[in-house]
């Protein structure tokens, strides 16, 4: 699908005349007059959702009680989502499982992969990953780099991450970098993280449902990932975990709970590991929430008879490309009138996630914040990432903005780049309302 060149609102309506995907959208309870591009956030509620939270609520719990745990299959949750988020990342049945949260899992995964480099490769002294990291990751990576005797070794740039590897014990890195969008090539990565002896934690937040993921095809070690952005489970939704089938049961992951026992019914005193990835489960499942995120499973794997992520892939690359043109003639350097707005995101498709990432320029470098509640009060809900206030230049103020193509279309993106247009035009964003602060940015 090749968005360009786009002159009018028309051609967008023409665009979504012609998406194949548009169907996909009815799947979705979106409320009027809302354009929303923060589905890299928190993904929007499934229609299915509440009448099957409410069948757990009142059928399953309610009258079955206890016996659901076996009579609708409680107990197999964390395997049965597993296996349908596995088929949207290059898993198979069977190896990856629900459960806890993102950062709960990556303090598993990263714990048994120091594990493994610990005996194998004795002498390694980092785990190396990006400065801009999603800060979970680094503060987990910290913890453990205490406990194993390594340093956290941070690179701030992408290209100096395969010159950065000698000595090091396990690269972990966000798939799709939350700031910029900005996309790692997996299979190169693991590449050179396993020619220089070291293993690949991969966090797929950012990824999972939103662009092509192939886990074995890029030989990764271990992966984990959130269930409420792309995959639309809802705030707090389980999250997964991954572990290749060669490593998954080289050693105990460290929250050894009774879930991720061998039996964990017979309720003996002793510890026996689960075989494979089970063992990466630890408590009681969230029954309630995986049943949302079943649904919001669901709805990524109903583009399966259209060409599956292949097609969610291209239509995201045409709406993401047609939002850079859009903002970039409306409002950037190729407007009539530069209202300072650049792009920060990778400009190639092949290095960008399903996001973009724009930043002002002066003197409205610090308005970052101040444009998007403007925006959000006109219905057009995106998100702002503080960048660094001393050091700008490098570390900017960040306008985020994630295109879900299971429900946005073409002419909601043409609306929104008017809206831009006109917040920064009109300087509404002056308005002393938009620059109060909430507790969550």
């Amino acid at each position: 699908m090749n968005p360009l060149p786009i002159h009018s609102r028309a051609d967008c309506q023409a665009l979504d005349r012609a998406d194949a995907l548009a169907g996909l959208k009815s799947q979705f309870d979106l409320p009027p007059g809302v354009i929303y591009l923060d589905g890299n956030s928190l993904g929007v509620l499934p229609s299915a959702t509440p009448a099957r939270v409410a069948q757990v609520l009142t059928q399953e719990w309610g009258q079955d009680l206890i016996r659901s745990w076996n009579s609708a299959g409680w107990i197999d949750m964390p395997a049965r989502v597993g296996n349908k988020i596995a088929r949207l990342v290059g898993a198979r049945n069977g190896e990856l499982v629900v459960a806890d949260s993102t950062s709960v899992n990556l303090y598993k995964v990263l714990s048994a992969a120091l594990q493994i480099a610990k005996q194998d490769r004795p002498g390694a002294r980092w785990v190396v990953s990006e400065r801009s990291n999603f800060p979970t990751d680094l503060y987990i990576a910290q913890s453990l780099c205490r406990q194993h005797g390594l340093e956290l070794k941070l690179v701030d740039e992408p290209e100096q991450l395969p010159q950065s590897l000698q000595d090091c014990a396990v690269l972990m890195l966000t798939h799709v970098n939350y700031r910029t969008g900005r996309m790692h090539d997996m299979a190169a990565l693991t590449r050179s993280a396993h020619a220089a002896g070291a293993l690949v934690v991969w966090d797929l937040a950012h990824s999972a449902g939103a662009v092509p993921v192939d886990l074995h095809a890029a030989k990764a070690d271990f992966a984990v990932g959130c269930g409420y952005k792309y995959l639309n489970g809802g705030p707090g939704a389980p999250a997964f975990v991954w572990a290749h089938p060669r490593h998954a049961e080289r050693f105990w992951q460290p929250l050894s709970g009774w879930m991720g026992h061998d039996a964990p019914f017979a309720f003996t005193p002793d510890y026996r590991p689960a075989p494979g990835v089970r063992r990466y489960l630890c408590g009681t499942p969230a029954v309630i929430g995986m049943a949302a995120l079943e649904c919001g499973v669901d709805t990524v794997l109903a583009a399966e008879p259209l060409g599956g992520m292949a097609a969610l892939r291209a239509k995201s690359l045409a709406l993401t490309e047609t939002f850079i043109h859009l903002v970039e003639t409306r409002c950037g350097t190729l407007a009539a009138t530069d209202l300072g707005v650049r792009l920060a995101s990778p400009r190639a498709g092949a290095l960008r996630g399903s996001q973009v990432s724009l930043v002002l320029h002066a003197p409205l470098q610090h308005a970052g914040y101040a444009v998007v509640q403007a925006l959000i009060a006109r219905g057009v809900i995106g998100d702002f990432r503080a960048g660094d206030s001393e050091r700008l230049s490098e570390v900017p103020h960040i306008l985020r903005f994630g295109f879900t193509p299971l429900y946005l279309s073409f002419a909601e993106v043409w609306d929104a780049v008017e809206h831009l247009h006109q917040v920064l035009g009109q300087q509404e964003w002056q308005n002393p309302k938009f620059h109060q602060t909430a507790s969550v940015t």
